[in-house]
């Protein structure tokens, strides 16, 4: 009876949303989302909408507008792993149109997963039920990707020509890309068992400050490694300026208007689009200003095709209508990956938790706590079965992706209807294989000078973690000498790479291991990582650095109690 009555109730709710203008549009202030504000005037400083909780009841056009906003201020993030790897193996237009989408379509379901928190065996859950806790490609997986595909080329697992002039150019790979995602599939199981281990071993594991190290340096080394060079013309071979073959010019010899590494236009181009991000920033209206990247982008694209740098040659290629699986990658396991990408998953968990805290506070929720431990564990496991599905749809680890922060900050809306909405726009954006050609077409110094302020931001949010640590002597050591390795991947990248050159004729075991450990340390965040848990951990602390930090435990309780009353001010 009692079943029969709240089905009955139910469909009263939804009759009501859907043939109601409050159900459709609600007392939401709409001109202040999407008129342009102005930063000297009062209003700019007063304006704000109500906040909408987890559960809130809300319209149907507002919950809509606030997925779209969430599924916009994702996709640079989404689009550029994938273009990266695409570029990094020389693949064909085709297959890039399809891991763009499929990129897309994996974040759409996996994110799914992530909002429900779907309650398990023995007080175990699935997901985090947080909006903000969306799931995008990893940045972490990006840079260690891209050495592992470097070894590949350099073992012979991928093939290279050289030129006369001795002008390396490496032939198309897809095979590495089936390896990569052969050997991120079983190491998921790493962050699978993370997730069931008490929350206090993984901060004892994982403090701010091992994650905020590790998070600087990703952010450091994909703007050295990505973001940059593709401002100056592309990522690829013709950054070395050869005198010969099709990467004597940028992107290649082919490309509507090729021009040289560096030339003034290409930075001109890409500053175009930093800047635009910065006005949008400085006079947009919310909805703008939390989609400023797609902002850059977009000005960017229309300035390149008015002045003949776009090709269009992927758009018309690309199907009308795609999903997963159309494109296939041999799926195996390369040995010497299997390390870097154990350690990518630890990597994970450490952002994970930070990011769980992130989306815990801005959404108005207990951030201490069993409920609030029980978030972190399904936030951690949802991310390793996360990491194991995105596999089989074909795509490099999908984890946490907490930047969507910035629009419930602003929009003042956590609800998960919303989310909803985020993860439909994103299956649509997948399926529509036309839209993954076109973000293919965009030149390379408009996707550098937005993704190298994409980065800058991944490196930024390291450093406000570090700033949360109390800095005792310790801690500035064991700092200094995980940044000691960092700092010296990031400006001297070869410092490693020779380091068992001098072992005559190893085995394919012993040779496996070499690779291996050549990865990791020749990876920023995975050396000073490394280096950081290690110290962190063997380091005695002092007496009195334990006091100071017992105090300072007790200072973020306080604070922590004073969140979350204001937040239950703010509901009530």
């Amino acid at each position: 009876m009692s079943s029969t009555l709240s089905s009955s109730a139910r469909l009263s709710r939804i009759k009501e949303k859907v043939t109601t203008k409050a159900g459709w549009f609600g007392g939401y202030d709409y001109s202040w989302l999407c008129l342009p504000t102005m930063p000297f005037l009062r209003s700019y400083h007063t304006r704000s909408p109500p906040f909408y909780a987890l559960d809130a009841d809300m319209p149907l056009i507002l919950a809509a507008a606030s997925g779209l906003q969430h599924a916009l201020a994702m996709l640079a993030g989404l689009i550029t792993p994938p273009i990266i790897f695409a570029s990094a193996l020389n693949l064909d237009s085709q297959t890039s149109s399809y891991m763009i989408s499929a990129s897309l379509i994996g974040s759409g379901i996996l994110s799914l997963v992530q909002m429900s928190r779907i309650r398990l065996f023995g007080g175990h859950y699935l997901g985090t039920g947080l909006i903000s806790v969306v799931v995008g490609t990893s940045f972490s997986a990006l840079s260690t990707a891209n050495a592992i595909f470097d070894a590949m080329y350099r073992d012979g697992t991928c093939s290279s020509v050289i030129a006369q002039d001795g002008t390396v150019t490496r032939s198309p790979c897809p095979d590495a890309y089936g390896k990569v995602l052969g050997t991120s599939l079983i190491c998921s199981f790493l962050e699978i068992f993370l997730s069931f281990l008490p929350h206090r071993v993984l901060k004892r594991l994982f403090p701010p400050m091992i994650t905020g190290t590790v998070v600087l340096m990703i952010g450091a080394s994909l703007v050295g490694d990505s973001g940059a060079p593709n401002w100056a013309g592309g990522a690829n071979d013709c950054q070395s300026r050869p005198t010969s073959g099709i990467f004597q010019l940028c992107p290649t010899i082919f490309a509507p208007r090729p021009l040289p590494w560096g030339s003034p236009e290409f930075i001109g181009l890409g500053f175009l689009s930093f800047l635009s991000i910065i006005l949008t920033e400085l006079f947009g209206s919310p909805f703008l200003k939390n989609i400023s990247v797609i902002v850059g982008l977009a000005v960017g694209c229309i300035v390149a095709g008015a002045t003949g740098y776009i090709d269009g040659s992927s758009i018309t290629s690309a199907p009308a209508i795609t999903f997963l699986w159309v494109h296939t990658f041999k799926i195996s396991v390369y040995p010497p990956a299997i390390l870097p990408m154990l350690a990518v998953y630890v990597s994970l968990a450490m952002e994970a938790i930070g990011d769980i805290t992130a989306s815990a506070e801005v959404s108005r929720v207990e951030v201490q706590g069993e409920e609030f431990d029980s978030r972190i564990q399904g936030g951690i496991l949802s991310d390793g079965i996360g990491g194991f599905f995105s596999a089989l749809f074909t795509v490099t680890p999908l984890s946490i992706f907490a930047q969507n922060n910035g629009v419930i900050a602003i929009t003042r809306c956590a609800n998960r209807a919303a989310g909803r909405w985020c993860c439909f726009f994103l299956i649509l954006f997948g399926v529509l294989g036309k839209i993954s050609g076109a973000f293919l077409a965009i030149p390379n110094p408009v996707l550098g000078g937005v993704t190298t302020f994409l980065f800058a931001s991944v490196a930024v949010s390291g450093l406000r973690v570090l700033s949360l640590v109390s800095f005792t002597r310790r801690d500035r050591f064991v700092l200094a000498a995980a940044l000691s390795f960092g700092f010296a991947d990031l400006l001297q990248p070869e410092v490693f790479t020779h380091l068992f050159d001098g072992v005559n004729n190893p085995n394919s075991g012993l040779e496996g291991l070499f690779n291996s450990i050549t990865i990791v340390l020749s990876t920023p965040f995975l050396a000073a990582g490394l280096i950081g848990v290690i110290l962190n951990l063997v380091l005695p602390q002092e007496r009195e650095e334990r006091i100071v930090e017992a105090v300072s435990e007790e200072l973020d309780l306080e604070e922590q109690k004073k969140v979350s009353a204001s937040s239950e001010d703010s509901r009530v």
